[in-house]
């Protein structure tokens, strides 16, 4: 089984078209997978909609949570409710297109490799309909962190891994870049980024901002610790 992990919060006007165009393309592949949405109390009745929708489609599970505690902790709590050997996270809003899930999860399905991202920075890859200043943001947050890790998008949130590459290690993110903590704490061999075409919400309210990014610079400086004495980080061993 896979499950991708979806945490939402306000997205009553991006979730039903995501589900249906994601077990749409899951479908088209002939991929069975849960998708597991974690939805940190959405006042604008998110949680409602997924309720209802997953009477009519049993691959949708809900995981509702009493306070907004933030992406990373959301894919966290994901990644505990589900037993499958491949993980996934990816956005509600459909920046993270859907048509690029077989790309992504085949080659785990097929052993290729332990982890899969989906990469605007390679060969193939691009952004649709950004502001400069988030492209900006984007690429500085990368450089940031490029001596880290090989990866060209190391802020990507659109990936997919098998399950024990984080099977004992010490989940811990600040913010909203889980993949990036996962490259640098993970047990694995090989990492394989796969181009496709991120595009800017066309509604809703991003959630990208001055809090976000301080929180990514604190995390930052923890990895960097962390790589300087991995042993040290005991907290939160999945």
């Amino acid at each position: 089984m896979i499950s991708i992990i979806v945490p939402t919060y306000n997205e009553k006007e991006n979730i039903i078209d995501f589900l249906d165009k994601t077990n749409t393309q899951l479908d088209l592949a002939g991929i069975k997978a849960e998708i597991i949405v974690v939805d940190d109390n959405s006042p604008d009745g998110t949680a409602d909609l997924i309720e209802d929708y997953k009477k009519l489609h049993n691959n949708v599970v809900l995981a509702r949570r009493e306070k907004k505690k933030g992406l990373s902790s959301a894919c966290v709590y994901g990644f505990n409710l589900s037993n499958s050997e491949i993980l996934g996270v990816m956005d509600s809003d459909l920046s993270h297109a859907p048509q690029a899930l077989p790309y992504l999860i085949n080659p785990l399905l097929y052993n290729l490799c332990d982890i899969t991202i989906g990469s605007r920075y390679i060969s193939g890859g691009r952004i649709l309909n950004w502001p400069i200043r988030r492209y900006i943001v984007s690429r500085t947050a990368g450089f940031l962190g490029s001596t880290l890790t090989t990866v060209k998008d190391v802020t990507s949130g659109f990936f997919f891994f098998k399950r024990k590459v984080i099977e004992g290690v010490a989940i811990d993110p600040i913010g909203f870049k889980i993949c990036l903590e996962i490259l640098i704490k993970g047990n694995y061999q090989t990492a394989i980024e796969v181009p496709y075409t991120f595009s800017d919400r066309a509604t809703g309210k991003s959630k990208m901002g001055i809090k976000e990014i301080l929180l990514y610079l604190q995390h930052l400086r923890r990895l960097y610790r962390y790589k300087a004495n991995p042993h040290k980080d005991l907290r939160n061993r999945i």
